[in-house]
């Protein structure tokens, strides 16, 4: 596909086939994989300037200053400052343009190709923004009049307007025509090869386009240096002569454009099936490493595509070699902020977090809902991603639209958070981790699904299981074998009379804490109970971010349970989390009573059955110094129990209540057991 030699693409009345192929050779000339910069932003930056209508606008230029440019030793400012020169010096032969063209070419050649063209179109908009906002507010803007006779501009620029007219045509062309050379430059040509016609068939038109446009702003710049001290009868002539030539080049950058729009769109869904498919058979062979996955899901230009949120230090694919990856996907609002702080107190704020901090990584990934980044998501992910404590992707708005692709069909990414762990031969060992760090912290490593069901096989309902280390006071009661009662409700009245009943209860001897832990929804009113239970010093409560982790916690049991597949006998975990969030949701008083990290003897108490039992205490109480509080309790639960020993040939379960040597209780009917002497 040649697009040299077609007249409606290169009209020959402006230029000779001779020299295009002159064109051509030397642009090919020039190094292919120089540097390179964030040219989507810079050109945004473009686009803002040209549709400016204050002179803050005009300076948001200036934000260039500070761009990063891969591989250059010279700050990009003064690049711009050698550009600008050059399109705005007078030149002794200015018909001359190619000559002109080629000078600049020569000072961009280590740029890539996207580069060269942005940097050349932001120097020109500079100048034209700051001349166009001239034309706008001269005539009721006294510094902008000063101004305008400062650079003797003409008392009156209304003729000159079809000329602008006429400019800003063009430079929309010219953005046009540069949003697809950016969009062919992204392609991920390292990862995938394209076929070899279409691709040279396209940096053959990328070539000319660029040139064209450097040329085309070289032969517009006049257009605003020239307005100055223009005489009145000079309007008329120059005004038409120069706004055909303007459209000449408007015509010659949409026929590029047509050409360029219909080769880039094929190079994209080639390369999109490609990648798509090499990432699928990536994941299903075995891998030496880590590395060749890593670098087909960051599949960018930049080598290095990661940054440490914490020290912001930059990092390439090779700094994970060997570790076991957590991927985090999400949206750029990253989770909730009570999922975020306890993913933090369950990673790094851990117990186990220096035996395994080097051996794994967490790197963020943020996904927006529709695909396309908006402003406020960059600014939320830019904010994020300076604190939190992991890896995160450094320009997420890069990652290619295959890669996207594949999470969302590979590991059934739906906007809402999904983990994937890579072991460190790079093969996924599980599809959502995100429950096992709720619920276990790094005692989960390797996070592996073989490591989840592990240990829910060594994991037995306790007190332990349900608080964790949330609470530091929770924690050191739990470790000390407390009767701990945890209770949840939304009624203050309901409240008042537990804690009432509880004192009584307490004042007769037997030792018993009491923690409050709210409910999952209605925030504000949540936030108010628990400030009301720890001001009137009903009893212990978690702070409010505390109980949010609680409920996190049963909500991540309740999820990882599931996701285990139904169990062949009765799940007591399941049930019990199941019982008291159906509870919670249901907006039903409730209590849970048990004592010990390992003992698996507790009692769930709720609704009226609460009251009903602690109201028999003076009766069910005396039993208490015999078998203990929590036999005795759940004994008086059982009226048509015979309050005496059980003969069930079970398990037994040693008792850690002091008052009672030599105590065991059933694994079927929690009561104590007969004792029988056995001599051999």
């Amino acid at each position: 596909m040649n697009m040299l030699g077609s007249e409606p693409f290169l009209p020959q009345s402006i230029t000779s086939l001779a020299e295009d192929v002159l064109i051509k050779k030397l642009l090919l000339s020039h190094d292919p994989d120089g540097r390179h910069l964030d040219s989507e932003l810079l050109l945004c930056a473009v686009e803002n300037i040209m549709i400016c209508t204050t002179a803050e606008e005009v300076r948001d230029v200036n934000l260039v200053n500070n761009m990063e440019v891969v591989g250059s030793e010279e700050p990009l400012g003064k690049t711009f400052g050698k550009i600008s020169h050059e399109i705005l010096c007078k030149w002794s032969d200015e018909e001359n343009l190619h000559t002109r063209t080629m000078l600049l070419f020569d000072l961009l050649g280590s740029y890539k190709w996207d580069a060269k063209v942005v940097l050349v179109l932001a120097s020109f908009v500079a100048s034209y923004g700051e001349f166009r906002l001239l034309m706008q507010l001269y005539s009721s803007n006294p510094f902008a009049l000063s101004l305008a006779m400062l650079k003797q501009l003409p008392a009156d620029l209304s003729p000159l307007k079809p000329r602008f007219k006429a400019l800003r045509l063009l430079l929309n062309a010219m953005v046009d025509v540069t949003k697809y050379i950016i969009k062919f430059e992204k392609l991920p040509l390292s990862h995938v090869e394209l076929d070899h016609e279409e691709k040279a068939a396209t940096k053959s038109i990328i070539y000319i386009a660029v040139y064209w446009i450097i040329r085309g702003i070289l032969n517009c710049s006049p257009q605003i240096t020239d307005s100055t001290a223009m005489k009145s009868e000079q309007y008329s002539d120059s005004t038409i002569i120069s706004t055909w030539e303007i459209l000449s080049l408007v015509y010659r950058l949409r026929s590029i454009y047509s050409h360029l729009s219909q080769q880039v769109e094929i190079c994209h869904q080639q390369t999109e099936t490609k990648l798509y498919q090499k990432l699928l058979n990536a994941f299903r062979e075995t891998q030496v490493d880590n590395q060749e996955v890593l670098r087909l899901l960051f599949a960018l230009r930049d080598e290095l595509p990661l940054k440490d949120c914490f020290s912001q230090a930059k990092l390439g694919v090779s700094d994970l070699k060997d570790k076991i990856i957590i991927l985090l996907f999400s949206r750029p609002e990253f989770l909730s902020i009570n999922e975020t702080l306890l993913l933090v107190q369950q990673t790094h704020n851990h117990p186990n977090y220096k035996n395994v901090e080097g051996s794994y990584k967490i790197i963020w990934i943020p996904i927006p809902v529709s695909n396309l980044w908006t402003t406020s998501d960059e600014t939320i992910f830019e904010f994020l991603s300076n604190i939190l404590p992991w890896y995160s992707i450094r320009k997420p708005w890069l990652l290619n639209s295959a890669v996207v692709t594949f999470i969302k069909e590979a590991w059934n990414y739906k906007n809402e958070p999904v983990t994937v762990v890579l072991d460190s031969q790079g093969n996924v060992t599980n599809t959502n981790v995100l429950d096992m760090l709720f619920i276990w912290g790094l005692n989960a490593y390797p996070f592996s699904a073989s490591r989840e069901k592990e240990l829910w096989q060594e994991q037995k309902w306790t007190l332990q299981l349900m608080v964790d280390e949330i609470d530091p006071l929770l924690t050191k009661w739990v470790g000390e074998d407390r009767n701990i009662c945890i209770y949840g409700s939304n009624n203050i009245d309901w409240i008042l009379e537990i804690t009432d009943k509880m004192e009584i209860i307490k004042r007769a001897g037997v030792k018993l804490e009491m923690v409050y832990v709210g409910k999952r929804n209605s925030i504000q009113q949540i936030r108010n109970m628990l400030t009301m239970v720890d001001y009137k010093k009903l009893s212990s409560v978690l702070t409010f971010i505390k109980s949010h982790f609680f409920w996190l916690r049963l909500e991540s049991i309740r999820r990882s349970k599931l996701r285990l597949g139904k169990p062949e006998h009765t799940d007591h975990v399941l049930d019990e989390v199941s019982a008291l969030l159906d509870m919670d949701d249901n907006d039903k008083n409730w209590a849970v009573i048990g004592r010990g990290s390992n003992s698996i003897d507790m009692v769930r108490l709720e609704g009226p059955k609460i009251m009903e039992c602690l109201d028999m205490f003076n009766k069910w109480g005396e039993n208490v110094a015999e078998w203990g509080f929590l036999s005795a309790l759940r004994i008086s639960l059982e009226p048509s129990f015979n309050a005496g020993p059980c003969g069930h040939d079970s398990d037994v379960i040693l008792s850690r209540e002091e008052p009672v040597q030599g105590m065991v209780v059933c694994s079927k009917c929690k009561h104590p057991m007969k004792k029988f002497v056995i001599y051999k």
